[in-house]
Order: C-alpha cells, then structure tokens, then sequence
C-alpha cells in the first residue's frame, strides 16, 4: 500500500479538486482522458493511504467529505506553494516575475489602472510579466496580498497586520460624502440628519471581499441594510432610491453636477478615509523588475490623485 506522501501529488490533488468541481467522477474521467474505473482506483489508493473516505458515493453527485473538503483546501494552498517555488526560481533566473497579480479596491480609479499597464507594456523589450488585475472591498484588498493571491495591494483602507516583509506606503486620502437620490425622504429632511433618523432608512452596504476577519462601516445597529457586491452595485442602488449610505465623492461627482444624487449633511461627521499600497509578504529578497516598476510608479503624486480622482467615466 502507497504511504500518505506517496498519493499526496500535485497530479492527484488536482485530481481530486476536479472530481469535486464537476461532481461527477466520470465527468472528471472524461477531462483527464482516462476511463472511469481508473479514476476510481486512483481515488481508492489515496484512501486506503490516508485511511479516510474523500467523497460521498451515496448521492447521484460526489460530494467531497468533511474530510475530503479539508483535504482539498489543504490541497489548493499546497498546489500555490508549489506555484509560488516555480515562479520564485523563474524570477530569479531572469529578472522579471512571470506574472504580477494586482489587488486594487473598488474605489481605484479602473481606468487610471489599465493607463499604467498602458505605459508597463509599453517598455521596450516588452516585459514577460502577466498582469493579473483583481478587485477587493475593504479588508479584501489587503487579505489579497498577506494570503499570497497578489503581490501588490492598492487602496488598503485598514491597518496592516504586522507581518514580516509587509511594506506599506501612503497613497493619499479619499472623502465619503453620504449621499441620496433626489426622491428619496431622505433628500428633503431637515440637516443636520441624527443617527436617530437615519436609523429609519434602509443603508445601501457593500458586502467585504475578505474571506476571514471582514469589516462594516457606517451601519447603525437595528439598520435596515440591502448588501451588494461591488461599489458600482452601490451607486445604482442609491440613484434608485433603494436606499442611503456613504461613497467616495470622486465615484459620484458627475452623479451630483447632475443632480442624480444629493449630498446630504448629518450630525456625525463626513469620513475621510486614508489610504495605503502595500507589497511583499515573508522574508524574502528585493522586488522583481516588474514590482519595482509599479512601485516607482506609485511614489508619484500626480499618479496617487489620478488612483483616487480618475472616475469619469462610468
């Protein structure tokens, strides 16, 4: 009989991940171009090695067990380990990393963003890095890059966890205006607004992006709360009268000129909310060229209003 070491490949986790993706060991078979009894056996040696049932054989679909789940999230972050070794020695043999994952927060100017990978494409001999852009609200911005799924975090709106390797650097501040639609009752009630009359009306929230330890902002307890997924989801929910909240005065200017929506005072006061870029995580060495490059370009202060202003175009 095989040892725990022995099943626990690359090859067999990614196996395993498939069969609990599809769910179906034939559909999984059929994408590994191999017949269903042989997936069969390869799934009954890593549990005779392991000593545990991995998927629930019962149901019409394979359900991955307790055990089986925990198997697999151990799996996927050994499979990113396995990654990240690969990427390491590529980098360090050329230079430049192979890919440069970004993490930049909803409230980051998009366009500012793609003007910069405009300008990093643009270098001659063009760089080998992939660029990998993703999106974060609040503290997913930052889990993004401490969990290793970024390697550089724009917008970070909380405080950084005292890891070692962690930089941080001051991207500048950015105002949240509370703002309603202009049919709202909320548009024509006597300023200054008290928390007790707010407490009445539904708060447009966005939901965090982060996995563990997320945060909220801004809601009263025994609030009606609508949830949203991203910043965009939010403005449209508020010109639709949904329901009210804070976001940041750049992403809603043209809304205001407009009179889309109205800026509203209350009793408590407007947040002003400052903002980090971080990078690096772990003891490791000096930025790779591609890293390097995004960072020099981040010092600028003409960059960092443009992160923060650029939202015209929606």
């Amino acid at each position: 009989m095989q040892n725990a070491r022995d099943v626990l490949s690359p090859e067999n986790l990614a196996m395993l991940q498939l069969i609990a993706d599809t769910g179906s060991f034939a559909a999984a078979a059929r994408q590994l171009d191999l017949v269903p009894s042989a997936l069969t056996y390869r799934v009954r040696q890593i549990e005779d090695a392991l000593d545990v049932l991995l998927f629930d054989r019962s149901a019409r679909q394979a359900h991955p067990t307790a055990a089986g789940s925990e198997l697999l999230r151990e799996g996927a972050r050994l499979l990113e380990d396995v990654d990240a070794i690969a990427n390491h020695v590529r980098r360090v043999a050329t230079g430049w990393e192979p890919q440069l994952t970004l993490s930049a927060d909803q409230v980051i100017s998009t366009q500012t963003l793609l003007e910069l990978a405009e300008s990093f494409y643009s270098i001659k001999p063009t760089p080998p890095t992939r660029l990998k852009f993703t999106e974060g609200i609040l503290s997913g911005t930052l889990e993004a890059l401490t969990s290793g799924q970024a390697d550089l975090a724009i917008g970070v709106a909380v405080d950084a966890p005292s890891i070692a390797g962690l930089q941080t650097a001051p991207l500048g501040s950015l105002e949240f205006v509370f703002v309603v639609a202009p049919h709202h009752p909320l548009a024509t009630a006597r300023e200054p607004i008290s928390d007790s009359v707010l407490r009445g009306h539904r708060m447009i929230a966005v939901a965090d992006s982060a996995r563990r330890g997320s945060i909220t902002m801004g809601i009263l307890p025994g609030q009606d709360v609508m949830t949203v997924d991203s910043m965009r989801a939010k403005i449209q929910a508020q010109l639709r009268g949904l329901g009210v909240g804070f976001l940041p005065e750049p992403m809603v200017r043209a809304y205001l000129q407009a009179g889309h929506l109205v800026m509203r005072e209350l009793e408590r006061p407007q947040r002003r909310v400052r903002l980090n870029y971080a990078w690096g995580r772990g003891i490791q060495a000096a930025p790779g060229q591609a890293l390097a490059w995004w960072l020099e370009q981040l010092k600028s202060a003409r960059t960092q209003q443009s992160l923060l202003e650029n939202h015209h175009h929606f």
